[in-house]
């Protein structure tokens, strides 16, 4: 893995150069957009774990705070020990090879133990919440830092059914800030974002297939094809379909608005087959992935308002 200097920016102090420029190194480091992503699902499960056990959002707003920024911050220092390990293969990607991991800018040494001190400190205020908060915050992070990222992304095609695991801990980590999570519709969430996940992954993993082939990870299209990559997507698709029908209580105009995003999902999976351009259909497949997460989290929140 590559080495450089202790410090935390190595840069000319005589350059004109924009401090925005730290700021964007910065966001790339934290993967910004990855990182805010999963502040929604969290705060799903804390809201509906609100909802369920007839508890205020005014009379809990502590463990609310307590449970977004601790989650947000054990979160940031897996994504900063990912980008630590990963260093040598981020130089080699289009997409990331201008991470201050690769440019220097900022010490592989800096960011090893700001991740070590943040994921700490994100762990120790989900413990001033519930112990079982505290676990599944660890479950992902040890999955996403030890399991996926140092042990099975560069050697199995399943490391992105293993990665799924640290994103699918969200709404959990969020529910038993409240109330134990031992219950169908934490559990559901949890099953939802899991299977959503590794169809997300794959189109991202077509998209970029040439770049994880040249740093050497072992994606699913990369070792076995495009054409199965989309049999595995269809499939994990159809069994997004079940699981609305699980957590009822959320009412009728969840069921269906959830019935049509899979429907929309799996129509738009079956075109992969008959495609003449794979780069352009993963591509789709990603836009309506990300855009279905969302849609259906913040439904889940709006149809307890009414």
């Amino acid at each position: 893995m590559k080495k450089n200097s202790s410090s935390i920016v190595n840069k000319d102090p005589n350059s004109t150069e924009p401090n925005t420029s730290l700021i964007a190194d910065i966001q790339s480091l934290f993967k910004a957009i990855v990182l805010i992503s999963n502040v929604l699902p969290v705060f799903t499960g804390f809201w509906l774990a609100l909802y369920f056990t007839e508890s205020s959002l005014l009379g809990n707003w502590d463990l609310l705070l307590l449970t977004i920024i601790g989650s947000t911050l054990i979160m940031a220092g897996a994504l900063l020990l990912n980008n630590w390990y990963d260093a040598d293969i981020d130089a080699v990607m289009e997409r990331t090879k201008n991470r201050p991991t690769v440019t220097g800018t900022i010490s592989l040494k800096v960011v090893l133990w700001m991740g070590i001190t943040i994921s700490v400190l994100g762990l120790l205020l989900l413990l001033m919440t519930t112990i079982e908060a505290a676990i599944y915050a660890l479950v992902g992070w040890v999955t996403y830092v030890v399991l996926y990222t140092m042990w099975s992304k560069r050697k199995y095609t399943l490391n992105t059914v293993i990665g799924s695991v640290s994103g699918a801990v969200t709404p959990l980590i969020g529910w038993a800030a409240i109330d134990s999570a031992f219950h169908i519709v934490p559990i559901i969430l949890f099953l939802i974002i899991f299977i959503w996940q590794i169809p997300h992954t794959f189109a991202i993993a077509m998209k970029k297939s040439g770049e994880y082939k040249a740093a050497g990870v072992a994606m699913l299209p990369v070792v076995h094809g495009f054409a199965i990559t989309k049999r595995q997507m269809v499939i994990y698709i159809a069994c997004l379909f079940p699981l609305p029908f699980f957590i009822l209580s959320l009412g009728n105009l969840f069921i269906i608005v959830a019935t049509l995003l899979n429907s929309g999902w799996l129509a738009l999976g079956i075109t992969g087959f008959f495609t003449k351009d794979d780069f352009q259909w993963a591509h789709r497949m990603f836009l309506y992935s990300v855009n279905y997460l969302m849609i259906l989290f913040v439904m889940m929140i709006v149809v307890t308002l009414f």
